[in-house]
């Protein structure tokens, strides 16, 4: 079964290109191209696609508010999407203000062409996606954030001592493999306990997981 893709961008051409590229690759149908996030919205909706590719600065409605629209949908349809949000500049504030509303992941415009093909792919299976080139100026950003009130999560005591050495290790960056390393456990053991931080947090993947992390003021 095909990965169904909506995807928002204001220029034309830009869209044009990137649903050619995400056309030609098998296993994915673009269902609906739009020029704004309202349109995404809608499309969302009507559609119900897997994942939802939206252009941060769009008129109308930009990606980050369509991005929290789509997410609250959720709460009424398990169906809706992941959201990768794209944008042109990687210290773009916009970026980080679409992963607190809910995106799994954000690339550059100038991505390979590969690589966005494996951003939606993962996204699909409940994956998130960083851009390799700016993964530690995300996790900069979130860290460098003005802390406010104190605020303590109850979804944090539900982590055990392991679960939350787990997911301090995904707001580092690190892979399965090199939490397995760090841990001395298996890499099978580090996938069942990342499973596990993300059913009890209630979050879609580990981008979300670092959010809440940095949220909840685990880190930072």
């Amino acid at each position: 079964m095909s990965i169904r893709v909506v995807l928002a961008d204001d220029q034309a051409l830009v869209r044009a290109g990137i649903e050619m590229l995400l056309s030609a690759e098998p296993g994915i149908e673009v269902v609906a191209a739009v020029p704004d996030g309202a349109e995404a919205v809608r499309a969302v909706a009507v559609l119900r696609p897997d994942v939802a590719v939206l252009d941060v600065r769009m008129p109308v409605l930009d990606g980050v508010e369509a991005t929290r629209r789509i997410v609250e949908s959720r709460a009424e349809s398990s169906a809706l999407p992941a959201v990768l949000v794209l944008t042109t500049f990687n210290l773009d504030a916009a970026v980080y203000a679409a992963l607190s509303a809910g995106a799994s992941g954000f690339m550059l415009k100038d991505a390979a062409p590969t690589d966005l093909a494996q951003a939606v792919r993962a996204l699909a299976v409940g994956k998130g996606w960083l851009d390799p080139d700016v993964t530690q100026s995300v996790i900069e950003r979130f860290s460098s954030r003005p802390s406010g009130p104190a605020h303590r999560d109850p979804r944090l005591d539900t982590l055990t001592a392991r679960e939350r050495e787990v997911l301090l290790c995904l707001t580092r960056g690190l892979s399965n493999a090199e939490i397995a390393s760090e841990l001395f456990i298996g890499e099978g053991t580090v996938k069942t306990h990342v499973n596990h931080v993300l059913d009890k947090l209630g979050v879609r993947d580990r981008v979300q997981a670092v959010v809440f992390a940095y949220e909840a003021h685990l880190v930072g």
